[in-house]
């Protein structure tokens, strides 16, 4: 077992960023544990004790063993969902509910532990309202929306406000029926919209009539913005066409990023701004578990080091409050 604190990294085992926050870690002499809670129970076990004195115990994969209450800090990223393969639907489901409770509940409840992010504030931080409304309270610039399954609604939103996008509200499956899918980021006009609107709920925004993007790293007290040009209404969607600049961001945004991100209890997020034609920065959304490692190849931001700083230290990171960006 280790005698000292380790890292705990939960993601998928296909997860690029990882490997590099973990070689950065390894090279410092830090333990990590990684594992995927998908390999649950097959090949990651936990035996956790709650008493007087707390939560105690292991969680032991095939080559790390980690004393729960030494750990120092855990990197959620993006592990797949537990599966029962070998059961019929009805337990399988039961199963899944019990893995979820019991294992999840376990490692949201680490003592003196560093989440990056905690997953329940994930979860909280993913409902796209919440965090258009928690931009605002923050003091940032949030283009007019509409969350709505009234048609009527929509073509009132859309006339007043057009031009206007469709954004899907959740993050859509990766494939369907073993096809590729995807719901993109679209232009609407009100003679678009029919009743199938009113089947759920969908979200409606003006279109900032932006001259670039900016994708905004914030881990902890650091603050990183990259300024990204590509003539693309998503720019997400074709990566080739895409060009990359350091940039600092206008007085007041990091004060609203550090404003928002406590809002949710996170130490990390991935912001997306559009940057209009007379400077100003629109809030579009904050992931809280975005991607972000491969800014550091393109303009040399020193990303992987800056997250393995905020995981090494652990609780003893003060993350809300700096003005460095480097």
């Amino acid at each position: 077992m280790n005698s000292i604190h380790s890292v705990l990294v939960v993601t998928s085992i296909n997860d690029p960023t990882a490997d590099m926050v973990i070689a950065e870690l390894h090279n410092r002499g830090v333990p990590v544990v990684r594992f995927d809670s998908g390999d649950f129970p097959t090949t990651l076990a936990v035996a956790a004790t709650i008493t007087g004195d707390g939560l105690s115990g292991t969680l032991s994969t095939p080559s790390r063993v980690a004393d729960l209450t030494l750990v120092r800090s855990l990197y959620y990223r993006r592990p797949s969902g537990f599966t029962f393969p070998g059961l019929d639907a009805q337990v399988a489901r039961f199963a899944v509910a019990e893995a979820r409770y019991g294992l999840g509940g376990v490692l949201a409840s680490l003592p003196d532990c560093l989440y990056v992010n905690h997953p329940h504030r994930i979860g909280d931080a993913e409902f796209k309202p919440s965090g258009l409304a928690a931009a605002v309270d923050a003091g940032l610039l949030v283009p007019p929306s509409l969350v709505t399954s009234a048609p009527d609604a929509a073509r009132n939103f859309i006339r007043q406000h057009g031009p206007v996008l469709y954004k899907p509200l959740s993050a859509p499956p990766g494939s369907l029926d073993g096809s590729s899918r995807t719901v993109k980021v679209a232009d609407v006009t009100a003679d678009e919209i029919d009743d199938t609107v009113s089947g759920t709920a969908h979200l409606f925004q003006q279109c900032v009539d932006k001259i670039a993007d900016v994708r905004v790293i914030v881990m902890g007290s650091r603050v990183f913005c990259v300024r990204i040009d590509s003539g693309l209404l998503d720019w997400r969607t074709d990566y080739t066409r895409l060009s990359y600049s350091v940039v600092e961001p206008p007085p007041g945004i990091r004060e609203a990023l550090h404003a928002y991100l406590a809002q949710f209890r996170l130490i990390f997020g991935a912001f997306d701004f559009a940057i209009d034609r007379h400077g100003a920065w629109w809030f579009l959304e904050c992931n809280p578990s975005g991607q972000w490692a491969w800014l550091q190849a393109e303009t040399g931001l020193p990303l992987v080091s800056a997250m393995a700083d905020l995981l090494e230290k652990g609780r003893s990171s003060t993350p809300l409050r700096s003005t460095s960006s480097s």
